[in-house]
């Protein structure tokens, strides 16, 4: 499976603990990620100051769903 184009659920639904530029205390779950472009990429990505976190997010059918709305409110979920 390949990423969702348009669907940065992993950037918005959970919590990231690390420190990250432009977040000093990391993200809460359900806040988009600072770094969360306009078209929804990572403008850290393949870069060192990305979390270590966020590189463990693959796509795999039971986390992603059928659609970014369902992707979302799976890894919310998977939060609470």
């Amino acid at each position: 499976m390949e990423c969702r184009v348009g669907c940065a659920a992993c950037c918005i639904a959970p919590s990231i603990s690390s420190p990250m530029p432009k977040m000093p205390e990391g993200k809460p779950a359900g806040v988009p990620c600072a770094h969360l472009t306009d078209d929804f990429r990572c403008e850290l990505f393949g870069k060192k100051e990305r979390p270590r976190v966020c590189g463990g997010f693959t796509p795999e059918p039971e986390f992603c769903g059928n659609s970014r709305e369902e992707a979302i409110k799976i890894l919310s979920d998977l939060e609470g």
